[in-house]
């Protein structure tokens, strides 16, 4: 191959197809929750403000007062947060205050190409839920509250019986339990600051990270180059459909190790923040000792040495790890038929659209609200709207139908199972697919 014709294909792969620009964290190693933030204030050029829109603002005076909590603002500075802005603000309240801190109309088009038109799908299908809302108690349901609840005192009930009667099946149910309590914290940070997103921390990650690489890249950027959830497991795991992000042979790897990565996720993300806090800035909070609280308990009310409470512990996280790993991957994005970056994506950019487009729906366990909340379930709904309660989303599906059929789309489903085949092959999968969505492949 000529030199020009190397530049001109890398230059064709080293694209979004989301935005402008080739999104810079992805050139600095290792990648990182901090990095992707610092390449996002590179990337979206807000001048050290909010960007909107068109318009930016300076939030400064108001992230105390925010009643999501300061952390929302303080994070986004010099970030385009248009989307997050969209998406976790339903009703017209937040709109109405922004011309309060308007600085300036920004200078350059947005780097992300997503539209919110007024009479475009995601509008549309928000204007009705706003107004479904208001026939509905929408704050956290205490049916949630009391799942939250149980899997709390699951997590200890079962982890001391496992002790106590030396049971392997009971360290199992505890690991279990582990894995869904970190499942159901995460319908829980996604909101306001309340007490229960802290129990996310049981598992050894922290919600702060989170609140990061899911709510505020994951969620809005979903199977894109901008996907930081995604670009963290490189190389190990790959989802974009490119040899030059991993050859066969790297894919083939991938499959057979992905257990493994399972069960080291939740030890990696807490020595990840230990290291980068000793050689460069601390990012350990007071929240990360609640992970302690487990094996404290262990020790103190059973007659287990402290190294022996130690290791039933870290037994016990593995196994939570695992789980945690294997169901939160093959919840909903990674199929061959699902949008990834470098697959051609639709003519219109509308960004509810785009979260279809990147989504299977779990069709098996819509009857039960414990396996919504502890399985990441009504994927769809919870992406378009993702500070309400899980226990919420299924009372939105006739607004949902309604401007699905108006926008001549759909939402497709399919079981657990075919998550897990359909994710192996995403892992394998080297082509792009050259058809939009909506066209017979992805039927």
């Amino acid at each position: 191959m000529a030199p020009n014709a190397k530049k001109v294909e890398k230059e064709t792969w080293r694209k979004s197809g989301i935005s402008r620009n080739y999104p810079s964290y992805r050139n600095r190693i290792p990648v990182s929750h901090e990095s992707w933030l610092e390449g996002k204030q590179l990337d979206d050029e807000a001048e050290g403000l909010w960007r909107i829109g068109d318009k930016l603002y300076d939030l400064s005076d108001f992230a105390t007062n925010h009643p999501g909590g300061a952390f929302w603002i303080e994070t986004t500075r010099g970030t385009d947060i248009t989307e997050p802005f969209e998406s976790h603000h339903i009703s017209e309240k937040a709109r109405q205050m922004l011309s309060k801190f308007e600085i300036k109309s920004a200078t350059k088009p947005r780097n992300y190409r997503f539209t919110f038109e007024p009479n475009g799908f995601y509008m549309t299908l928000k204007r009705r839920v706003r107004e479904k809302l208001r026939t509905l108690n929408y704050k956290p349901s205490k049916k949630t509250d009391l799942l939250h609840t149980g899997i709390l005192i699951g997590v200890f009930l079962f982890s001391w019986l496992a002790i106590v009667w030396g049971s392997l099946v009971f360290k199992i149910l505890a690991g279990w339990a582990l894995c869904y309590m970190a499942t159901a914290s995460h319908n829980y940070f996604h909101q306001r600051d309340n007490w229960r997103m802290y129990c996310f921390n049981l598992s050894l990650m922290n919600f702060r990270n989170w609140r990061i690489s899911h709510a505020l890249s994951h969620h809005v950027y979903p199977n894109s180059l901008h996907d930081l959830e995604m670009s963290l497991f490189e190389p190990f795991l790959c989802w974009v459909p490119s040899v030059h992000y991993a050859n066969p042979i790297q894919r083939w790897i991938s499959v057979l190790i992905s257990p493994v990565i399972y069960a080291l996720l939740s030890f990696v993300q807490i020595v990840q923040r230990m290291v980068y806090s000793l050689v460069k800035v601390n990012i350990m909070y007071w929240d990360d000792l609640i992970g302690l609280t487990l094996p404290i308990f262990l020790y103190i009310s059973t007659d287990l040495s402290f190294s022996s409470a130690i290791v039933n512990w870290l037994s016990i996280v593995s196994i939570g790890s695992f789980l945690f790993g294997f169901i939160g991957l093959t919840a909903a994005h990674h199929d061959p038929r699902i949008l990834h970056d470098g697959d051609t994506q639709r003519s219109d950019p509308d960004w509810g659209l785009y979260q279809l487009d990147t989504i299977i729906d779990r069709a098996d366990i819509k009857w039960s609200d414990l396996l919504v909340l502890v399985s990441f379930g009504e994927h769809a709904l919870h992406h378009l709207f993702p500070t309400l309660d899980h226990n919420v989303l299924k009372h939105l599906y006739p607004e949902l139908r309604l401007t699905l059929k108006e926008f001549k789309t759909e939402l497709r489903e399919m079981s657990h199972w075919g998550h897990i085949k359909g994710q192996s092959q995403q892992l394998l999968r080297l082509k792009a697919n050259l058809l939009p969505p909506g066209s017979k492949m992805f039927q």
